[in-house]
């Protein structure tokens, strides 16, 4: 599709709730579509409205080695919660001590950027050649990077279709989802880490920082390429 026709088509979708945009991605895309999912609170109200839609739905999560025991914690509960969808963990294609000896150690710190890309852009790259499209949970008030976000997105670094449902959620309306449905989320969240990703990359935020402050912290990286377009 060009430009024009993602224009058209969210013009479309503008007064559709984030229900209403799952349905008509899984009618639209059938099993040629997957939530590419981190597991954050945005992850656990995504997860709830996909189970709604599509219980056998196809979800993914970059397993980098490097997450925190309580992340893989909340995966368990989450496959007991919703059995029957399909949760896979991809793997890089380097273990941590194999890309130790061929990249150094510690090259999240020493370069974070092709960390990243060998343990999230690589693997997600060749999961999204299998699919059509993918559903993310971005949300426009996350940041600015992210404020112009549509439903329906060209996703050029991917060659592929970026699926966004809750846009227009706030922070407090995701979290009054979790509450009013008690989902599971990760402990950390009530430990200040608003974002989490890698263990190594991720640390608390401190009240009034903005909430991704803490990922990369120090190191004046932002987000770690997959919804940055070339």
């Amino acid at each position: 599709m060009e430009k024009a026709d993602y224009d058209t088509l969210n013009k479309s979708l503008e007064r559709k709730d984030s229900l209403d945009i799952l349905k008509w991605a899984y009618s639209e895309f059938g099993d040629e579509i997957v939530y590419s999912c981190s597991f954050g609170v945005e992850g656990m109200v995504l997860i709830d409205l996909i189970s709604k839609v599509n219980k056998e739905a196809k979800i993914i999560f970059l397993d980098t080695d490097f997450h925190f025991k309580e992340t893989y914690e909340l995966i368990d509960k989450v496959k007991a919660r919703y059995p029957t969808l399909k949760i896979n963990l991809i793997k890089p294609n380097l273990t941590p001590e194999e890309q130790a000896e061929q990249y150094g150690e510690k090259l999240w710190k020493v370069n974070p950027d092709q960390c990243c890309q060998l343990r999230k852009m690589i693997p997600l790259e060749n999961q999204l050649s299998q699919h059509r499209a993918w559903i993310s949970g971005l949300r426009r008030e996350q940041s600015p990077t992210r404020a112009n976000t549509e439903f329906v997105n060209k996703d050029n670094r991917f060659k592929s279709i970026k699926i966004c449902p809750l846009i227009h959620w706030t922070e407090e309306e995701i979290w009054m989802y979790v509450k009013l449905h008690q989902l599971p989320y990760n402990d950390l969240h009530d430990r200040n880490y608003p974002s989490i990703g890698c263990e190594y990359c991720t640390k608390p935020v401190k009240e009034g920082e903005d909430p991704r402050s803490g990922r990369w912290a120090d190191s004046g990286k932002t987000e770690c390429g997959l919804h940055q377009q070339p």
